[in-house]
């Protein structure tokens, strides 16, 4: 039997991504039920891949990079498609302005203002409010827990916020739809709409479950930083950023591969946000699921 390989993927809009070791496959279904495809060869560095930390580090840049040019690429026909869409000036000035490059450009910007957000939201702000309450208490674990108890709380409101809106809730479909499709091709079952109807939603490897682990590793890391001075604490989160990242990532890897109590124990906060992150899909967007993998897939056969 053949050997199975690591496959990971994306929901789009109205679409997924899907990526194997040398090919992402986009697949993205217009209005009228037709398919739009679009394939890229990628290759990995062989020496990073072996040393742990570093290639998490780099595994998630180049995710995000990936990631962005996928929904890019499926917001692009969501718009064509959508008369009450309007594209923002600045985008258009963006394209008008650097012709080709304009997509590398609109990758970056967005990549690094989701960082910056994130960090606001998940960094900072924690921060800054468990620090008011040191007129009550100078104890560092006391305000570690604080903060901590105020990321996880502001991760879960903005989940249940966004799993709200609609075209949010047609995402998490095709994310429901991108699992229930590695399910299929990880049990070595045919990859057919029948088959992966029986699969569940949720799985180890998921963003969503990254995310968790990156949250409750800082979490842990973070508590041994001190409170004596805000700025400090603040300049030594970003720094150690990359590291939480890394190791993270040697988690998540192992998680997915292993059938360990333990893995199941540290990935368990992970598989429940899913339950908002994911939802059931029909048949259609189970079809797009199967497509993304069977072409991601197409070079390693």
């Amino acid at each position: 039997m053949r050997e199975r390989i690591s496959v990971g993927g994306q929901a789009l809009i109205e679409g997924v991504m899907m990526r194997a070791k040398n090919k992402v496959s986009i697949v993205v279904r217009k209005n009228n039920g037709e398919f739009v495809f679009k394939d890229k060869l990628i290759k990995s560095n062989e020496i990073i891949s072996k040393i742990p930390i570093l290639r998490g580090m780099v595994a998630l840049v180049s995710s995000m990079i990936v990631g962005v040019k996928a929904l890019s690429f499926s917001a692009e026909y969501f718009a064509e498609e959508n008369d009450d869409y309007e594209t923002s000036k600045f985008d258009e000035w963006i394209y008008d302005k650097f012709g080709d490059k304009a997509e590398n450009i609109v990758v970056g910007i967005s990549m690094v203002m989701a960082l910056v957000l994130a960090f606001l939201l998940f960094g900072l702000a924690p921060t800054f409010l468990s620090n008011l309450f040191k007129r009550f208490t100078n104890e560092r674990i006391i305000l570690s827990a604080l903060e901590g108890t105020m990321k996880i709380a502001i991760f879960v409101t903005y989940l249940a916020f966004i799993s709200r809106m609609k075209d949010i809730k047609r995402v998490f479909q095709y994310h429901g739809a991108e699992h229930k499709s590695i399910y299929t091709y990880e049990s070595g079952k045919d990859l057919t709409v029948e088959n992966a109807r029986g699969f569940g939603r949720l799985h180890p490897r998921c963003g969503t479950n990254f995310l968790t682990i990156v949250l409750l590793t800082s979490i842990v890391i973070f508590s041994f930083l001190s409170w004596e001075s805000l700025f400090l604490r603040v300049v030594y989160k970003l720094l150690l950023l990359p590291l939480v990242a890394g190791f993270s990532y040697e988690i998540i890897k192992l998680a997915g591969k292993s059938d360990n109590v333990i893995f199941k124990i540290i990935s368990y906060p992970g598989m429940m946000m899913q339950k908002i992150t994911t939802s059931e899909p029909d048949d259609a967007q189970l079809e797009v699921a199967l497509e993304a993998l069977k072409r991601a897939l197409d070079n390693e056969n």
